[in-house]
């Protein structure tokens, strides 16, 4: 499980979700008491990581792991068909994305948008090897 607080995770463990809910309530009060940081708890999510999740570089990858059953009937007979799927499923971090897209003049520091009137003589292809380049 981590905690996620304005896009940003802060708090990240492999307890039961009792243990974060708790964690979170000593966040809160601790931002609250000593730091006169008034959040609002319900804007604080707990979310659940993967089994097979790791952290590498700042960047959580998992392997997520789907199954579909499918009942499949011929004639007289009925059976089950279990197919399991693998996707690697990568969350990267937002501030070094902002940073790249700031790099090469898509948007501000901030992330807000810029928008140039360049950019409409620029074809589909060229918008989107700019961002390949990235």
């Amino acid at each position: 499980h981590y905690v996620r607080y304005q896009g940003k995770a802060i708090l990240a463990s492999k307890g039961t979700l009792i243990l974060m809910k708790k964690w979170k309530f000593h966040l809160v009060n601790f931002w609250q008491s000593y730091l006169h940081f008034w959040s609002q708890p319900y804007r604080i999510h707990i979310k659940q990581l993967y089994n097979y999740s790791f952290s590498f570089l700042g960047y959580f990858s998992s392997v997520l792991e789907n199954h579909l059953v499918v009942r499949n009937q011929m004639l007289e007979n009925s059976f089950l068909i279990n197919i399991m799927t693998k996707k690697l499923d990568t969350i990267a971090p937002v501030i070094s994305l902002i940073g790249s897209l700031s790099k090469a003049q898509f948007c501000t520091v901030l992330g807000h948008p810029i928008s140039k009137p360049i950019w409409t003589d620029l074809s589909d292809s060229d918008i989107l090897d700019r961002f390949c380049r990235i």
